[in-house]
């Protein structure tokens, strides 16, 4: 056992969309990112997850209507619900999903596709 620190975690990368793997559990994946702009609408057709704002403000569009998630707020995304996050000022963020989660989803061969996470 060891505990995490969120922020030494997010303090080792500044790129944008690339999530890392933090720890896991019961088949899940806790990971670490940092979102700035617009992400690609995508849906998780097997998955629910779960985007815990860890700093800033996220967006989570829907076809319908949007939530805005600010520091210490999460929300869950239902499988097969369609959505696309968007951050206008970078984020950081902390996601719990199935480790077999891919984080664009149904758009498995788009350019913010990550097949394989680092984990740190």
């Amino acid at each position: 056992m060891k505990k995490v620190n969120l922020a030494e975690k997010l303090s080792m990368f500044n790129d944008h969309w690339n999530p890392r793997i933090i720890g896991e559990l019961n088949g899940q994946h806790v990971k670490v990112a940092k979102l700035k702009g617009e992400f690609p609408w995508h849906k998780h057709d097997d998955e629910d997850e779960l985007f815990y704002v860890v700093n800033g403000s996220l967006t989570i569009r829907f076809r319908a209507d949007e939530k805005v998630l600010e520091s210490g707020e999460f929300l869950i995304v239902p499988r097969g619900v369609e959505h696309q996050p968007y951050a206008e000022e970078e984020v950081s963020v902390m996601l719990f999903e199935p480790a077999t989660t891919i984080n664009t989803g149904n758009l498995i061969e788009d350019k913010h596709t990550k097949i394989k996470l680092d984990r740190i």
